[in-house]
């Protein structure tokens, strides 16, 4: 059975982005870009939204406020070219521009508990907030992971994630700090019917 990740990159207050800020919030370093080097294998996972987004990039549109990609931007949208992508859309009409992206029609929740059953391997999310949140609401997210950047985006942060999320119990399984200031936390989720009423001591 293949396992579920979602992974965001998030500003310390829970932004997806920022009006004006530069990729990473300008950030990353060398510890954390070698870690992201060696994420390979996945099947990414995607709404309309990323994939326009995304699939923009791989074409050259540059970032708002940015005159140019800078190298390790570059760098992550060509290691996403490569990979195998499965877009869910009923607006996009095939067949997609972007190399190696699969549309699919069908709901996506279905659509993803198929694929789970039908063999090993990691599907990953990217962006797509809405679909993170299905997915996650119909507990089938193995492995939630956000990579923390030490910024607070109140003014001009966009993309607020887990406004309408559901309730979740989250056991850490993993948590690393890359270049003594971007931290890393993953953890196994389980979705709450309600608050629990016995909390370990």
């Amino acid at each position: 059975m293949s396992e579920l990740l979602v992974d965001f990159i998030t500003s310390l207050d829970g932004h997806a982005s920022g009006e004006g800020w530069p990729g990473f919030w300008g950030l990353e370093g060398p510890e954390y870009l070698a870690w992201l080097g060696e994420q390979h294998g996945a099947t990414y996972l995607m709404g309309a939204n990323t994939y326009r987004l995304m699939s923009g990039f791989a074409a050259g549109e540059v970032p708002n406020g940015q005159d140019e990609f800078r190298p390790e931007e570059e760098a992550s949208v060509d290691e996403l070219t490569q990979a195998s992508k499965v877009v869910f859309s009923s607006s996009l009409e095939e067949p997609l521009k972007w190399a190696n992206s699969t549309l699919v029609r069908d709901d996506a929740v279905e659509a993803v508990r198929a694929m789970k059953s039908s063999g090993p391997g990691l599907l990953s999310t990217i962006g797509s907030l809405s679909l993170c949140r299905s997915l996650l609401r119909a507990g089938l997210v193995d492995r939630f992971r956000v990579v923390m950047f030490p910024v607070i985006t109140g003014a001009t942060g966009e993309e607020r994630i887990y406004d309408g999320y559901p309730d979740a119990a989250l056991e850490m399984i993993e948590h690393r700090t890359f270049d003594g200031r971007i931290q890393l936390v993953e953890y196994k989720p389980r979705v709450l019917e309600h608050p629990p009423l016995d909390v370990p001591a």
